[in-house]
Parts: structure tokens; C-alpha cells; sequence
């Protein structure tokens, strides 16, 4: 059967991609930032999945206020680089796993959960920083992605968002969905946004560093807890933005540990501010 190897909590923030993109990493600003992905690329290239499954939220490029769906899976065969209104990143189209896809939609509706299906979309910063990030600048000789990726939006852009309690039961689910699928697949779930930011209002710039590292504490020790959380809690102490922070419960609502497995082990934690005007919170976790 299929089996979730790891999952992988990153920051996606937009102008992490531009310094890929115009060859910014060395700058004495950007090193820092790229320094601490460093060992998550050697990782990537030793540990490499079959599929990705890949929580993040659209920014108005797949979906906008006309219509805006809770929880939305990529079921298509690929994806293209979206046009956030500066151009395409000069990045892969990425690949799909439309039969992984669809399996996973079936059994997590089935298990009450609703779920949007989407057969066609463009995918924006949100999804392809961290795969820049954990994966490389795809070289023009080795122009693609390693792996297919399943693409998972969820909306933490307009009010009501989803409940990181919610979030967490909807990661166990993805787990029993992926372990009900009939191939030998090596899968890994990625949780990514946050951390603590906000990008308007009088508190503009607000960062967190004590919220943030106490965020991933107890993202390793006490998810459960952790998803309990008000959403009142996640904007006084990380932001408007910080909400984005429920998208790695769904990510650790999937580890074995959650279903009376052994607890996973910390293969990479790093943290760094600032990085525009974002916090940046990575962290690996290995399934036993």
C-alpha cells in the first residue's frame, strides 16, 4: 500500500521565489534564509518521495472572492506556473498524480469531509517556493520537478477559515486515504505558509519569534493540543497572516504518531527572521 514517509513544514513567502529567480541567494541578506535549506535539499535528493502531497493556499490566482472553496484538490495530470501579475516564475510545469488524486478525493469526501475538485488550474508562489526551496532550481539540462505533486488549496485568505482543529482531523484522514490506495507509493505531506506575519494595518511587519519556536514545539510534542487553538489566538500573536499556520495541522494530522504510531523524528528545524516582512519556519519530521 501507499505509506506517508515524512512531512514537511516550510514558509512560502513570495519574495523568497523572486531572489531564486533573479540570483539572489549569495546576497548577504537572502544567505542566511537559503543556508537553512541547505541540508532540506540534500534530504530531498536522498529521501526522495514518489508523490508530494502539497497543503498551501491560492492568492487570488486559481480562485478569487467570486468563488472561493474551503479545501480544494488538484486532480489534473499537471499544472502550470502561474501569472501573479508579474509573469509566470521561470519555473517547471508541475506534475500531477491524478489517479493518487482522485483516490484521495474519494475516500476523504467519503469520511465527511468536502471537498472541492478541481480538474484545471494554474498553481502561484504558495506551491512552487516551497518546491524551489526543498528541491532546487530545476536546471535547464534537468528542467522538472522530482516527483509528482498533488496539490491541496485551502483558504486562509477570507473569512471563515477552517478551524486548525478541523485542519488536524482533515490531516488523519489524508492519511487513511493514502494508506488505502493500492500501489507502493512513498508519499510525503507538506504544510506550508506562516509563520507569524502581517502584510497590512498598523501592525504591519509584526513578527513573533516566542509564538513562532513555540509554535513548532508544540507542532512536534503536542499536535493535538496545538490544534485546539482559537483563531483569535493565531491573529494577537501572529498576525493576520499567522492563520496560514493551520495548513501544517493537516500536514501533522497525517504523521503515525496521531494514530497510536511512534513519534516521528526531528530530522531538521530551522528558523529565521526576517525575510521580507515574513518570518521563516522550517522544520522535517520522519515517520518510524
Amino acid at each position: 500500500m501507499a505509506r506517508i514517509t515524512a512531512s514537511v513544514y516550510t514558509s512560502h513567502v513570495p519574495a523568497i521565489g523572486a531572489a531564486l529567480d533573479l540570483g539572489k541567494t549569495q546576497e548577504p541578506y537572502w544567505q542566511p534564509v537559503f543556508k537553512g535549506y541547505e541540508f532540506s535539499k540534500q534530504w530531498m535528493r536522498d529521501n526522495r518521495p514518489d508523490v508530494i502531497f502539497l497543503v498551501y493556499n491560492d492568492h487570488a490566482t486559481a480562485f478569487s472572492l467570486d468563488l472561493l472553496p474551503t479545501f480544494a484538490i488538484g486532480t489534473a495530470t499537471s499544472y502550470e506556473p502561474a501569472d501573479e501579475g508579474w509573469g509566470p516564475r521561470p519555473v517547471p510545469v508541475v506534475q500531477g498524480h491524478a489517479e493518487l488524486a482522485a483516490h484521495i478525493a474519494q475516500s476523504v469526501i467519503q469520511q465527511d469531509f468536502d471537498l472541492t475538485i478541481v480538474n484545471k488550474m494554474d498553481v502561484d508562489h504558495g506551491l512552487t517556493v516551497p518546491l524551489s526551496l526543498m528541491c532546487g532550481q530545476p536546471t535547464p539540462s534537468d528542467y522538472r520537478w522530482p516527483c509528482p505533486v498533488v496539490p491541496f488549496a485551502v483558504n486562509v485568505v477570507q473569512y471563515p477559515v477552517p478551524s486548525g482543529r478541523r485542519c488536524f482531523h482533515l490531516g488523519q484522514a489524508i492519511r487513511k486515504a493514502v494508506e488505502s490506495f493500492d500501489a507502493d507509493l512513498k508519499v510525503q505531506i507538506w504544510g506550508t505558509g506562516g509563520m507569524s506575519h502581517q502584510l497590512q494595518g498598523p501592525r504591519a511587519g509584526l513578527i513573533n519569534k516566542a509564538f513562532d519556536n513555540q509554535f513548532l514545539d508544540r507542532l512536534i510534542d503536542d499536535p493535538e493540543g496545538l490544534s485546539n487553538m482559537p483563531h483569535i489566538d493565531y491573529v494577537r500573536e501572529a498576525g493576520s497572516e499567522g492563520i496560514e499556520l493551520v495548513m501544517w495541522l493537516i500536514a501533522r494530522g497525517a504523521m503515525a504518531d496521531v494514530a497510536g504510531g511512534a513519534k516521528p523524528k526531528v530530522v531538521h528545524r530551522f528558523y529565521h527572521v526576517p525575510a521580507s516582512n515574513t518570518a521563516v519556519g522550517h522544520l522535517i519530521l520522519e515517520n518510524s
